[in-house]
């Protein structure tokens, strides 16, 4: 019993040690034990004032906080492989066999969409389209084209925004027009390889 009373009044004293050294250790969270405003006023004069910040060794490069946006946006623009949708391997063939397709065999998810190709030496994205575009009539192609561009438009903008380019892979040279025609912007590829 006694030694047991000695082990716990030893732990205690040692408790008690340990956060008298840590309010010591940070003056001016040790308020309550001399007073606010001496403990204040005490860190006031130990402070030297900055007339510019510190050098970080960085000269070429500045240091990006850890809150910062830009910090968030290069995690999510950096490309992760994710496996293809699935259900249409005639599509995911040709995304495949994209000259320089840095993932074959995968999709690429950045910026919270997932795009058919990467070829990454460019740093462009790709959007494959494997439809029977010239099977249809005028109207119907025209109707298809208008349908697809807002989402052609949107993933342009999410890969610009990370800093790729955006390029769309079409089967037809008619394909090519009808988007070219509704948005003179948007790079469209006949994709050759696929046929």
């Amino acid at each position: 019993m006694i030694v047991l009373g000695v082990v716990v009044l030893g732990v205690a004293i040692k408790e008690a040690l340990d956060a008298y050294e840590l309010r010591h250790a940070y003056p001016e969270e040790a308020a309550g034990s001399r007073g606010t405003e001496v403990a204040s006023r005490e860190v006031e004069v130990q402070r030297k004032p900055r007339l510019k910040p510190e050098p970080t060794g960085q000269d070429w490069f500045p240091p990006v906080p850890p809150e910062s946006p830009e910090r968030e946006r290069s995690h999510e623009c950096r490309p992760v492989p994710v496996p293809h949708r699935g259900g249409n391997d005639p599509h995911n063939d040709c995304a495949d066999l994209l000259p320089q397709n840095s993932f074959p065999g995968w999709d690429v998810l950045v910026n919270g969409k997932q795009f058919d190709a990467l070829v990454l030496v460019t740093r462009t994205l790709w959007d494959v389209k494997t439809d029977e575009f010239d099977k249809h009539n005028l109207h119907s192609q025209q109707f298809f084209a208008r349908v697809k561009l807002p989402e052609l438009q949107r993933e342009k903008r999410l890969a610009e925004a990370c800093g790729y380019r955006f390029f769309v892979g079409v089967r037809s040279a008619a394909h090519k027009a009808a988007l070219k025609r509704l948005d003179p912007n948007l790079d469209v590829v006949v994709m050759d390889w696929c046929q």
